[in-house]
């Protein structure tokens, strides 16, 4: 079936765990005629859920995309291009990055339990993104169910703005039009009730609807009119709407189908993507026109390490025709690759098509350059082109990774890397001075599941361990060392001999080497080496094994001697006038302090704040909005283990938080003499 880019719709199905969107995305892909029959999640039958440890643990991991293409009319075809997304936050990198390639963002909630904190985030996040929003009730046949109340809660919440379509009726079993019509009764009451506030509603943003609408009443409206008048409501956010419907029974799926293809807007009635382009200031906002015969700009949302066909890159296009066959650049790239093969996807199923319009999503397999946000373009007038970024929950839960046999580091990293590339809020990080692999999620199940998909899609086995924590080393007074290097062998002999002061620096200085040798007591040759011996104290560390930072090292005086001095000699001598040094200084271990902020339900302050109380935490404010409290707070990095967990379990699931580094500072005496005491042995051993 062929279509424009004005028949296109793509819709995000976003939401809180269990609100039902797997469900709802088979409802709406067997309304509109792409299957024969809806699957089921009990069943492992969805189109969505086709991953196996999806079926196996019952809920979506991951966006799954396919296509709807519909005629309701003989004269009018449309084409829909559906996501779902996961709902569990562990899972929420892959579902923001879903929403950047939508006009609309559908958000589910549930009849039963009604608003809750995920869909506060989402409908947050779509706002930000400037997406159209709309609202999707689900499982209004169940007898738990509570339209009204629900309704009443999204209102109270998101504000006025938000008004049904239609409303269920006959207890869930149907639901009867409330924007089109103006008669007839509901579960929620009289439908002409509704009907005239989401009219008023629709006209008071456009002039010429209103002067109609006051002079010759409903009537008096243009269709046309009052259809762009609600699209300009959905563009500024005036008006979310809102649907009713049973997506397991099927109530009010078809007419939610229907709604999405009459009054969701296209990709050319929307607000315009953030495309920018960079120059030599900084970025400028681009405006990219629906021309099918301009030039190629598409965005890749989503990449898919498919065992089968390759690295799948799935992209938006914005401007041009993509088409199999023709020749594209990636982001700056000076090389073009070919589009040998051009893709649909429904679900793990993927269609060859001849070519992606404007406003259509598509993949790209087997271009190794592909990745996450890359921009594909046909001339180099759209190098520097990219999409604004999406702002990713960080990943605050950490594992140091290593293979668990030799020979599998090379297949780990790969692996790896293939993991990062699926989903924007897993990363890994190397850190050279731990010499250890470090992989970050959104929680321990986030973790779980990536090293499951270690094991069972790359074969790799993996041993895993808590990070260690990046404690420093710095010095608290001024303090002067010697040491004299002397060694002979028969031979020539070694000397060298040092006279160096170390001092305190500000913290977060760094370091500092100051030269004040006089009369060449040490030759310039050699001062390279002694600062050479006090680098490696500095990365070394002096008495807990941990680098040392913010301190001044001052050389002043030494001797020489004209044949055993060499470079060896005065690298020994500085390293050890260092350790000298520093032993008087009163050395001091630095711990990282990071800032925290910490939301939850206001009725459980006391207990989030008693634990943070227990973790040495100094607490820097509050704030509350919406039954929710933030509280801000100081805290040592090593005091956080546990605290996801132990979060969790104090709010039943609704708390967050977010961490940023923000400075050292000295640990508490029991903990340096522990960490002192840890180190004193292995150094020994060596």
């Amino acid at each position: 079936m062929s279509y424009a880019t004005h028949d296109i719709r793509n819709v995000a199905l976003a939401g809180h765990p269990g609100a039902g969107k797997t469900t709802l995305f088979e409802a709406l892909l067997h309304a509109g005629g792409a299957l024969t029959s809806a699957g089921t999640i009990e069943r492992g039958t969805t189109v969505s859920d086709f991953d196996p440890m999806e079926k196996a643990r019952g809920h979506s991991m991951d966006i799954a995309i396919a296509s709807i293409d519909h005629a309701p009319t003989s004269d009018r075809a449309f084409h829909l291009n559906l996501i779902d997304t996961p709902g569990y936050p562990e899972f929420r990198g892959p579902a923001l990055s879903a929403l950047a390639a939508v006009e609309t963002a559908v958000i589910v909630v549930d009849a039963d339990t009604g608003v809750e904190h995920g869909t506060v985030r989402l409908m947050e996040r779509a706002k930000e993104r400037g997406l159209c929003r709309a609202i999707v009730v689900n499982k209004i046949d169940h007898e738990q169910a509570d339209c009204a109340r629900v309704l009443a809660q999204l209102r109270e919440i998101f504000g006025p703005e938000v008004l049904p379509l239609n409303l269920p009726a006959d207890g869930g079993r149907r639901v009867v039009d409330c924007f089109g019509s103006g008669t007839g009764e509901s579960d929620l009451g009289p439908v002409a009730d509704w009907h005239q506030r989401i009219l008023d509603q629709v006209v008071e943003v456009d002039e010429a609807a209103m002067e109609h609408y006051l002079e010759s009443g409903e009537a008096g409206i243009p269709p046309q009119e009052l259809h762009d008048a609600f699209e300009q409501c959905l563009r500024e956010g005036h008006l979310v709407p809102v649907c009713f419907v049973s997506a397991r029974s099927g109530v009010g799926v078809q007419e939610l189908l229907e709604i999405t293809e009459r009054l969701f807007p296209d990709p050319t009635e929307a607000n315009p993507p953030p495309l920018l382009k960079r120059n030599g200031h900084g970025d400028e906002p681009l405006a990219t026109r629906a021309d099918a015969g301009g030039h190629v700009i598409a965005d890749v949302f989503k990449i898919v390490n498919d065992p089968f066909v390759g690295k799948l890159g799935v992209f938006r296009v914005y401007q041009g025709t993509v088409r199999r066959d023709s020749q594209l650049f990636v982001d700056d790239g000076r090389k073009s690759f070919k589009v040998g093969h051009l893709f649909k996807l429904r679900g793990k199923e993927h269609a060859e098509i001849e070519e992606a319009i404007p406003g259509d999503i598509a993949a790209v397999a087997k271009i190794e350059d592909l990745h996450f946000d890359a921009v594909l373009h046909d001339s180099h007038d759209e190098d520097g082109v990219h999409l604004a970024p999406t702002e990713f929950p960080r990943p605050m839960f950490g594992l140091a990774v290593q293979a668990a046999s030799r020979g599998q580091e090379q297949k780990l990293s790969q692996a790896l890397q293939k993991l990062t590339e699926e989903d924007p809020a897993f990363l890994v990080d190397h850190n050279v001075e731990l010499n250890e692999t470090v992989i970050r999620g959104l929680s321990d199940l986030h973790l779980r599941v990536m090293l499951d998909r270690l094991k069972d899609r790359f074969g790799v086995d993996v041993a895993t361990r808590p990070p260690r924590i990046a404690y420093r080393e710095t010095v608290s007074t001024r303090a002067e060392g010697h040491h004299r290097h002397k060694k002979q062998t028969g031979g020539a002999g070694q000397f060298g001999e040092v006279f160096l002061r170390v001092e305190p620096l500000p913290r977060g200085a760094g370091f500092e080497f100051v030269d004040e040798v006089k009369g060449g007591t040490i030759p310039g040759q050699f001062l390279p080496a002694v600062e050479k011996g006090v680098r490696q104290v500095l990365q070394g560390g002096a008495i807990s094994g941990h680098p040392l930072q913010d301190v001044r090292v001052v050389v002043y005086d030494g001797k020489h001697h004209p044949v055993d001095s060499k470079e060896i000699a005065f690298v020994t001598a500085g390293r050890k006038a260092f350790l000298d040094a520093i032993a008087k200084a009163r050395p001091q271990v630095l711990e990282p302090i990071v800032d925290l902020e910490v939301g939850a339900p206001e009725a459980q302050l006391g207990d989030v704040t008693g634990s943070l109380a227990s973790r040495r935490a100094r607490i820097t404010g509050t704030d509350s909005a919406r039954g929710e409290i933030v509280v801000k707070a100081q805290v040592p990095m090593s005091e956080l283990d546990g605290f996801a967990a132990e979060l969790k379990s104090l709010t039943a699931g609704k708390g967050r938080y977010a961490l940023d580094f923000s400075h050292y500072e000295p640990v508490p005496p029991p903990v340096q003499q522990k960490l002192v005491e840890a180190y004193k042995p292995k150094h020994e051993e060596e």
